[in-house]
C-alpha cells in the first residue's frame, strides 16, 4: 500500500503538519448538538490508549511512550481536533498491558473537552508508576479495551483502539481473531509499532513490525498504522496519530475512493500473523 504509507509518512514530517491537521479538523466542525436529558453521555469519540509494558520495553521506551501521549494530549493541535467535533468533546481511557491475563487501567474514562481537562489527564499520565511485565498479549489488550466500552456510561459516535508496542503477539488467542471481533462491533484499531532496535536484538522482535501491525493488527473504517523508527519522532508521531484518530475517522482518506474496510483485511498477510506464537514456542517449548 505505497500511496497510504507516502501519505502517513507526509503528515509526520514538514513544517505543514500544524496546517494540514488544523485544516481538517476545522472542516470537520458542525453544530453542536445537545445531549440527552437521560441516557449515556454523549460523545464524539470513545478512544482507548493501550500501551505494552512487557519486558521487551526497556525504561526508556516506556518513559517516551508515556511522555509521547501525556505531550499530545495537551498539544494545541490535539485541543482543536477534539472541539471540532459534533459534540466538542471526547473520553478517553490509558489501559496498559503485558501477558493475556496482565492488563491494568492507568486512566480511567476521562472526559476531555478543552485544555484544562486535557492538562489534569496529562498530569496523571505523567505522575503514575511505571512497571514492566512477562510476555506480549495485544489479543489480550484489544480484548481487554473492547471490555471498557461496555457499561461505561458513555455514547461516541466512533470507538477507537489505539495499540502501541514493540514486539509481536505471543500470548492470549490469536491476534486476528481479536481484532475480527473488535471490528465486527465497530470498533477501529490503530497502531503505533515502535521499531527502535535492531530485529536481532533479541528473540521476540521481528524486522517487520510495521508490516505485521498493518496486517495483522489494525482493522476496521479508517484503521492506520504509524511506526516510529528513531526516538525522536516519539512526540511528532503520537500527537499526529491522536489527532487522525479525533478529526479524520469519519474523512474517506486519500488513498480511497470506496467505503473503507481497512486496506490490510483486502489481501493476504505479507507477514505470518502467528510469528510471535512460534518465536516464542521455538524458545521455550510452550
Amino acid at each position: 500500500m505505497p500511496h497510504r504509507a507516502c501519505w502517513l509518512r507526509s503528515l509526520t514530517t514538514g513544517s505543514a503538519t500544524t496546517v494540514l491537521i488544523f485544516s481538517l479538523a476545522m472542516a470537520l466542525a458542525s453544530t453542536s448538538i445537545l445531549r440527552a436529558k437521560d441516557g449515556p453521555v454523549e460523545v464524539d469519540v470513545e478512544l482507548v490508549l493501550a500501551v505494552d509494558i512487557s519486558y521487551s520495553m526497556d525504561p526508556e521506551e516506556q518513559r517516551l511512550q508515556r511522555e509521547g501521549y501525556a505531550q499530545a494530549l495537551v498539544s494545541p493541535g490535539f485541543i482543536a481536533a477534539v472541539r471540532s467535533g459534533a459534540y466538542g468533546k471526547i473520553v478517553i481511557a490509558y489501559l496498559q498491558w503485558a501477558s493475556q491475563t496482565d492488563q491494568d487501567v492507568l486512566l480511567p474514562w476521562t472526559v476531555i473537552d478543552g485544555p484544562e481537562s486535557a492538562r489534569m489527564a496529562a498530569e496523571k499520565l505523567s505522575e503514575a508508576p511505571y512497571r514492566r511485565a512477562q510476555r506480549t498479549s495485544i489479543s489480550g489488550a484489544i480484548d481487554s479495551a473492547m471490555a471498557l466500552f461496555e457499561g461505561n456510561g458513555f455514547h461516541g459516535m466512533r470507538r477507537v483502539i489505539d495499540v502501541s508496542g514493540d514486539g509481536a503477539n505471543n500470548s492470549g488467542r490469536p491476534v486476528t481473531i481479536a481484532r475480527d471481533d473488535a471490528v465486527r462491533q465497530g470498533v477501529t484499531i490503530n497502531g503505533l509499532p515502535l521499531l527502535l532496535r535492531p530485529s536481532s536484538w533479541g528473540f521476540r522482535d521481528i524486522a517487520n513490525l510495521d508490516q505485521y501491525y498493518e496486517d495483522c493488527v489494525i482493522g476496521g473504517i479508517g484503521a492506520f498504522s504509524i511506526p516510529i523508527r528513531d526516538r525522536k519522532q516519539f512526540s511528532e508521531a503520537t500527537r499526529t496519530k491522536l489527532i487522525l484518530e479525533i478529526a479524520l475517522a469519519p474523512v474517506l482518506p486519500p488513498w480511497k475512493d470506496e467505503p473503507i474496510v481497512t486496506l490490510a483485511q483486502k489481501r493476504e498477510p505479507r507477514v505470518n500473523c502467528m510469528i510471535g506464537e512460534l518465536l516464542w514456542r521455538d524458545r521455550w517449548g510452550n
